[in-house]
């Protein structure tokens, strides 16, 4: 068998290089029957959680596997190194991602219903190319709606290992509705805990209109109807008449 030191300083390395979290089994994979056995990577993966305590990154454990990421605190500096801007998301994607974190399986009819809007269907595309979401059956209803639920890559890329690290819905709301009125438009469940001037606050402003969130990665906000300008008045240019002088 491997030293155990030497065994830590083979899972930094590959955790270093590896591209994706990796599993405890692809780990194994990387040592023979008689150099490593399953407790003692677990050993060396807790002396590597302790030996990374004064680094800047850490060793995380994710639905997907282990790996070594940079610590939270540092990503203000770090992410000076990318000219890229990370994606940002429209309110509309984030509760309808949530919805569905919290109540799978759901199926797009049961987040319309709590969310009191049409969820576009751009929406549901791009959860789906960013494998945040899969279909994970249909309901046995008319129609067989498809049913969504989460998936691993949803839970690797929030730094979560399962669903129960799901922080509570409370702090959720608090994040993807900045405005009383949009709290009480959202639906009921939303509105819980308004006073009633508050929701007649939200009330005064029924009439406007949801701009279009095709573009998901911009907070779509709200947009008065816009003005449909009249067609103009067309005349045929030549039309029969009765042999009078009248048209028909």
């Amino acid at each position: 068998m491997l030293e155990q030191d030497q065994i830590v300083r083979i899972l930094e390395a590959a955790l270093l290089t590896a591209e994706q979290p990796m599993s405890l089994d692809r780990l194994q994979g990387l040592f023979a029957d008689d150099e490593a056995d399953r407790e003692m990577l677990k050993a060396a993966l807790t002396q590597l959680d302790e030996a990374c305590g004064d680094r800047g990154y850490e060793l995380k454990k994710v639905a997907s596997g282990y790996r070594l990421q940079v610590r939270q605190e540092l990503s203000p500096w770090i992410s000076r190194m990318f000219e890229e801007k990370p994606p940002r998301y429209s309110r509309a994607l984030i509760e309808t991602l949530a919805l569905i974190a919290y109540r799978q399986p759901v199926t797009r009819g049961d987040i319309e219903d709590v969310r009191g809007v049409s969820v576009s269907s751009n929406i549901i595309r791009t959860l789906l190319e960013r494998e945040w979401i899969r279909v994970i059956g249909y309901k046995e209803v008319p129609g067989r709606p498809a049913m969504y639920g989460t998936t691993k890559a949803f839970l690797d890329y929030f730094n979560l290992s399962s669903l129960d690290q799901l922080p509570p819905m409370a702090e959720v709301r608090a994040l993807t509705e900045p405005h009383i009125e949009d709290l009480a438009e959202a639906g009921p469940e939303y509105a819980e805990g308004l006073t009633d001037e508050e929701l007649a606050v939200a009330a005064h402003d029924d009439d406007r209109l949801r701009v279009d969130d095709a573009d998901t990665d911009v907070d779509a906000g709200w947009a008065s109807e816009p003005e449909q300008e009249p067609e103009p008045e067309t005349t045929p240019e030549w039309e029969p008449d009765n042999g009078q002088g009248e048209r028909y």
